[in-house]
């Protein structure tokens, strides 16, 4: 069983409890403007070119069979639209400066890195978190990933946004100890001006999910001009506190650092001037929360 994913991270303390193994996986099925991680939206490998790094060796010229790399008017260009994504230029760029994004691995290929970090689990209740994009969009995969890791006895999580079939995802709940549901915004037009698509089916799938009791912890970008209001943020407590398998709700500032992630793939950046929320503002915002009778954390987005 093969899936597609951009990276392993190992040492992750971001993506659930303990120390965990967080793997991403590459498609996405939302267009948050602010995400962090462009690179995971399309399912297919794709080019990351960081012309900061390139030395002017020529090497990709050389070898690339679409001659998606040229100079024009005296200057070094891309032209993405001739790129296929064979990998061979970024497998001569021993500067780095191309890096293919996106790889296929099987599940015992995953595994071998899993078992690595056992150790860690074990001293801090960690574990394997699915992350991306959306891992909902590779269920099969999915499933045997975390199937894998239930033979062996591992604390298995998932990040999620929840905008697929529920049957994709109640296929998957007896693998999962825990699942992390992102809500953006209760507002359909907001959310649709924000991501791209209604919420009405992921809040069905909140309301689902919270009645099966599984482990669940509610979680939320805080993005400005999107969510950034008392008001906003109560409402989502609210209705996070309607769901039985509620552990938590978690706020996450937004933070302006994916600029160089959208230039090197040549894609424009809706919220390259967006601020990153103060902590006294995230700290308003988590009071609300609060009183809607919810446990809240602030982290990291």
């Amino acid at each position: 069983m093969q899936g597609i994913i951009t990276e392993i991270q190992r040492f992750s303390v971001h993506d659930g409890p303990g120390i965990r193994t967080t793997i991403f996986f590459k498609g996405c099925n939302l267009r948050c403007f602010w995400c962090h991680n462009p690179e995971t939206h399309r399912m297919e490998p794709e080019l990351q070119l960081q012309l900061v790094r390139c030395i002017g060796c020529g090497a990709c010229f050389a070898v690339c069979p679409h001659e998606a790399h040229q100079m024009v008017d005296g200057q070094r260009a891309f032209l993405r639209e001739r790129c296929q994504a064979c990998g061979r230029c970024a497998a001569e760029c021993f500067a780095e400066a191309l890096v293919l994004i996106g790889r296929r691995v099987e599940v015992e290929e995953v595994m071998a890195e899993v078992r690595a970090d056992r150790p860690f689990y074990a001293n801090s209740g960690g574990g394997v978190t699915l992350s991306g994009g959306e891992p909902l969009l590779q269920p099969a995969f999915c499933r045997a990933l975390l199937a894998a890791c239930r033979a062996e006895g591992i604390h298995t999580a998932i990040e999620t946004a929840a905008d697929v079939p529920w049957e994709r995802i109640e296929g998957l709940l007896p693998l999962l100890d825990l699942v992390m549901l992102d809500i953006k915004t209760l507002d359909d037009g907001v959310h649709r001006a924000s991501t791209g698509v209604s919420n009405a089916r992921i809040l069905e799938n909140a309301r689902r999910l919270g009645a099966t009791g599984k482990p669940l912890i509610v979680r939320t970008p805080v993005v400005p001009g999107v969510n950034d209001q008392v008001e906003a943020i109560g409402a989502i407590a609210r209705f996070a506190a309607g769901l039985p398998g509620l552990v938590r709700y978690e706020l996450l500032p937004f933070h302006p650092m994916a600029a160089n992630k959208y230039d090197s793939l040549g894609r424009s950046y809706a919220a390259r001037t967006l601020p990153r929320p103060a902590p006294e503002a995230m700290e308003t915002l988590a009071a609300a929360a609060r009183a809607c009778g919810v446990e809240v954390r602030c982290g990291q987005s």
